[in-house]
């Protein structure tokens, strides 16, 4: 229903541009995001009527008068009822706070337990009406040390306009984001480049270039059993969720968002 839904808005569509080296798995279905992926959780935000406030990093969560008091990194704290963290798991054990105490050593083996992949992402950006001329809107690369996939990502969204500059997205091998995770990004983005440059030599110059490095980039072992959610504290409400209860994709997100309305529904 989630998937019908967002195809009837148009937020998703059926994947039909070709990736060659994609793994086909029996009774999968591919969808692409044509806004880009954000726009499925601008969709639901939307829907969901919320005053959402960007940019603010917590720090600390306590108790206080029976209601928690969160902390930021700018700006004075703020008291609420219930708390709903979906950060990754080692962000939720760095909070300072009471948080730090409720969280039990069970609960904190589990969270301890949780391991994510590392990447890169670089992104090149070309003028309107710039040709790519490669035969594949996507492909993964299987003998690269350095890349692992090469995205013309208005082809593979399927929004290919005379007004829009095509754009390219590359995401590095795991092994690659792990052995330079606290690398100058600067010295990443021209490695990434040279590699880029003998697997596909015709890319033209483009106009600008954004590297993004992703520390927690998929779950690779989640909390144990995939619960979906993880209770730290009844009263006040204070859980988590996201994809480290279930598993970094979609479906891994649907599951740990129901779980997790299920066990705040009581507190509302």
């Amino acid at each position: 229903s989630f998937y019908e839904e967002l195809v009837t808005h148009g937020i998703l569509k059926p994947l039909a541009a070709p990736v060659e080296g994609m793994v086909a798995r029996e009774g999968s279905r591919n969808y692409v995001a044509p806004q880009g992926i954000s726009s499925v959780v601008k969709y639901y935000l939307e829907q969901s009527g919320a005053d959402v406030s960007y940019e603010q990093q917590v720090t600390h969560i306590s108790l206080q008068d029976g209601r928690w008091e969160v902390s930021r990194k700018a700006g004075p704290p703020e008291l609420f009822d219930v708390v709903i963290l979906t950060m990754p798991a080692p962000q939720i054990l760095q909070l300072q706070g009471d948080i730090a105490n409720i969280i039990n050593e069970s609960q904190k083996q589990q969270l301890e337990s949780v391991s994510y992949s590392s990447r890169y992402a670089l992104g090149l950006f070309y003028e309107a009406g710039t040709g790519i001329a490669v035969p594949w809107a996507a492909q993964y690369i299987a003998d690269n040390p350095c890349i692992r996939f090469i995205s013309i990502d208005n082809k593979k969204r399927n929004i290919e306009s005379p007004e829009i500059g095509p754009s390219v997205v590359v995401h590095t091998t795991v092994t690659f984001g792990s052995e330079h995770l606290d690398s100058d990004p600067a010295e990443v983005q021209q490695i990434i480049l040279s590699h880029l440059q003998r697997i596909v030599p015709s890319l033209p110059k483009p106009s600008s270039i954004k590297c993004h490095r992703w520390r927690y980039s998929q779950v690779t072992r989640a909390v144990p059993n995939c619960p979906g959610q993880m209770i730290l504290h009844t009263q006040p409400l204070l859980i988590c969720g996201g994809d480290g209860f279930t598993r970094s994709n979609f479906d891994g997100c649907i599951e740990s968002a129901m779980s997790l309305a299920e066990a705040v529904k009581p507190h509302l």
